[in-house]
């Protein structure tokens, strides 16, 4: 009898044990936002660039990926409403600790001539405008960016880029253009 009451009361401080109260453990997560802004290329009225992909490689792991704004599977951005503002281009946690490299992969880019774009700077999609355009090629979609950060847990990073349009974007001979991404890291905060 004795040995059950013992069992009955161990069984029972471990039940409440587990069931009060909140949680203390640390969080092992914290949020990065990632801005854009741009020195833009002057020779077009509107220069749209897609993202597929931003992520960061944590020292002694993996390349974490970080979530676009509002949740898109890419990101368009009009390069040329970004002179004089930035906007987010990936946002969301991401596991404490010390980062080594920004990535981005850039998948499409095409000028436009004649008419700015409408709406926002970014955003998952954006409606092209009208009037005589040209399609970029872009050899390497891969930026990569040695910029060390570190994410602390529960706190906040925010890393600034610059897309030098001018620098990223060149006229071939045969009246085409080429990409190469140009991108800074102006700010860590």
């Amino acid at each position: 009898m004795r040995l059950l009451r013992l069992a009955f009361v161990a069984g029972m401080a471990a039940t409440l044990t587990a069931c009060g109260g909140t949680s203390t453990t640390p969080t092992n997560t914290g949020s990065l936002q990632v801005m854009l802004k741009d020195s833009p290329f002057d020779d077009a009225r509107a220069v749209l660039v897609t993202f597929t992909q931003v992520s960061a490689h944590l020292s002694g792991a993996d390349f974490q990926t970080l979530a676009f704004a509002d949740d898109a599977s890419s990101r368009t951005c009009d390069l040329k409403k970004l002179t004089d503002a930035q906007d987010v281009l990936g946002v969301g946690p991401l596991p404490s600790g010390h980062y080594t490299e920004l990535r981005l992969q850039v998948s499409s880019a095409r000028l436009y001539f004649d008419n700015p774009s409408a709406g926002a700077a970014c955003a998952p999609a954006m409606e092209a405008p009208g009037g005589a355009s040209a399609v970029v090629t872009i050899p390497s979609g891969d930026v990569r960016l040695n910029r060390e950060f570190d994410v602390m847990a529960g706190g906040s990073t925010s890393i600034l880029l610059d897309f030098d349009g001018d620098r990223s974007i060149l006229q071939t001979g045969a009246g085409g253009y080429m990409m190469t991404p140009v991108i800074s890291i102006v700010s860590v905060q």
